[in-house]
């Protein structure tokens, strides 16, 4: 039982920050193409394709297809900073920390956590002693870590716009026959029964497209900023832990010295 134990602890021990924001991306990612196959195979895309002749559907598939692109790429360079902050904090730690923080090339692997550490160590130099304060570095690393997040949002208001402008142009090509309707002639009240259910269909599917897309869209990025703060939270204990520290006891020396 102990081993079986140890074993579990192994693999979860192995289980890296930045293999599980790829994994969740992927396993979400995976969810919607089966989703998505199974409205195909049914027939319902390209139902909602044919019904929709102002196309906004077509636009809101193509554009969630896009900003899913940006997201997977934005997963993996945060998947990239989570894994250089990994072995940032494993030569800190390791023996040869003292020296990373010395300035010698290549101890300290590159990545955004990296460079913070970088300047930490140069701020250090030129401000002497004191209380190193890190405040706005931190705040350059926050920002600069997000990067284009924001595109997420950015796209799933779009969606749900995009669904909404579909909404009224639906609207207003069913209520248009009805201006000029006249009740007596039975061809023209056919006509335009046919009008209003082509503009019913398309205010529910470019609603529902827009909806869909404007929700799938939004978890995606909620998980990649959840992955984005983790980064950062690592960067924050790491520097105030091991880098800090280290650093004001330098400059104590050195000036004491």
């Amino acid at each position: 039982m102990s081993s079986i134990g140890s074993v579990g602890t192994a693999v979860r021990s192995s289980e890296t920050p930045e293999r599980s924001a790829l994994l969740q991306w992927m396993i979400f990612t995976g969810i919607c193409i089966f989703a998505a196959v199974l409205l195909i195979h049914y027939g319902l895309i390209r139902l909602m394709l044919s019904a929709d002749r102002t196309y906004i559907s077509s636009f809101i598939i193509v554009l969630y297809v896009i900003t899913c692109g940006h997201c997977f790429w934005r997963t993996r360079a945060i998947a990239r900073e989570a894994e250089f902050a990994t072995r940032c904090r494993a030569v800190l730690a390791g023996p040869d920390g003292p020296k990373a923080l010395d300035g010698e090339a290549g101890l300290l692997p590159g990545g955004l956590v990296g460079d913070h550490i970088r300047s930490l160590v140069i701020k250090a130099r030129a401000q002497g002693r004191g209380h190193l304060d890190q405040t706005l570095l931190l705040r350059s690393l926050a920002d600069r870590l997000r990067g284009s997040n924001a595109f997420g949002a950015f796209v799933s208001d779009t969606l749900m716009k995009l669904g909404l402008l579909g909404t009224i142009i639906g609207f207003i090509i069913m209520l248009a026959p009805i201006a000029g309707l006249d009740a007596a002639d039975k061809v023209a009240m056919k006509s335009s029964m046919g009008l209003m259910s082509d503009g019913m269909a398309v205010a529910m599917y470019t609603t529902l497209a827009g909806l869909i897309g404007s929700i799938l869209v939004r978890i995606q990025y909620y998980m990649l900023d959840a992955a984005t703060q983790r980064v950062f939270s690592d960067a924050v204990t790491l520097t105030e832990t091991r880098v800090t520290p280290v650093l004001e006891r330098t400059s104590e020396r050195a000036h004491d010295g």
